[in-house]
């Protein structure tokens, strides 16, 4: 835990969201004021994941030439509430009592659109882990108003603190990496806080991360990493199936995929590089070679002789 700029963390996850947004005419408002510098405690990571899920889901479900507005505001106890707002078709109370239950998606697997069910029963997880709180507000025929409360810093007392800029200032590793976007596609958190771990020692590749293989698709898409770093059993798609899709689109066919997995089997390794990943790293991971993946990858953006 440690004081948090929301301001940087909600311009991030709305440059994700926009592409999005732009295919179904659906307008992005940050009304989160820069001015007044707001923190919260909490992990900067785990913040922009929340707000990407939430902001994700409001442009979604979302009318076509609708309106999705990020807001924040004091409250008396000392925290700061974040809240996405949509112009959706809102939440009848029926379906308010299933919202946050992993894989329910309230009918909206009949209406073709993408989804696991995932995002918001892992919102939830990390507002939690976070000390924080989640509701919704919603009104049928209207939208819907997805919040969370997290503990609130003043700037004064963040900028004392060692960490909190270190996501948008880190001093550049004295090596001779060009700065590259790394795209993770894990549903295990403590996986994933592993390799931000890994990654503080190159804090100039951005690291994009993903909970499902569908999600990892769209990212794929929207920001054309440079590396794809990719575990086999996720809970949506297996591995092979995110490799066939990826190397299905012209924009995506080239960035190279590394595979890593606990199973270690030479049917799985064989099979998946012959499906189009360029390399099978096994868990638990060796951070000398993950390092050298990336190395390789930030210096000639050509994968073929990383491991």
């Amino acid at each position: 835990m440690e004081p948090v700029e929301v301001v940087a963390a909600a311009q991030e996850a709305l440059s994700l969201v926009q592409p999005l947004a732009d295919q179904r005419e659906i307008v992005l408002e940050n009304r989160i004021p820069s001015d007044q510098d707001p923190y919260v405690l909490g992990d900067y990571q785990r913040l922009k994941q929340v707000l990407l899920n939430l902001l994700s889901n409001a442009v979604k479900y979302n009318r076509e030439g609708g309106r999705v507005i990020l807001s924040c505001e004091q409250r008396q106890d000392a925290r700061l509430r974040i809240s996405v707002s949509d112009t959706g078709p809102g939440i009848t109370q029926e379906n308010l009592n299933r919202l946050f239950i992993p894989f329910e998606r309230l009918g909206a697997e009949q209406t073709g659109i993408e989804g696991t069910g995932l995002g918001l029963a892992l919102s939830k997880t990390l507002v939690d882990a976070m000390r924080g709180s989640m509701g919704v507000d919603t009104v049928v025929g209207q939208g819907s108003t997805f919040w969370f409360d997290l503990g609130s810093v003043d700037s004064a007392t963040a900028a004392l603190h060692p960490g909190a800029q270190e996501h948008r200032s880190a001093p550049a590793a004295e090596t001779s990496n060009a700065a590259c976007t790394l795209l993770y596609i894990e549903d295990t958190l403590s996986n994933l806080r592993l390799m931000e771990r890994i990654l503080a020692f190159r804090p100039q590749v951005r690291l994009l991360s993903a909970s499902c293989g569908l999600d990892g698709l769209e990212l794929a898409r929207t920001e054309s990493p440079d590396l794809i770093l990719l575990d086999v059993h996720l809970p949506d798609i297996l591995g092979g199936e995110v490799i066939r899709r990826l190397r299905a689109e012209p924009a995506c066919r080239d960035i190279p995929i590394v595979i890593l997995s606990a199973d270690a089997t030479k049917n799985q390794i064989h099979r998946l590089l012959a499906a189009g990943a360029r390399a099978y790293l096994t868990k638990p991971l060796d951070v000398e070679q993950v390092l050298r993946v990336v190395d390789e990858a930030a210096k000639t953006k050509d994968f073929s002789h990383a491991v």
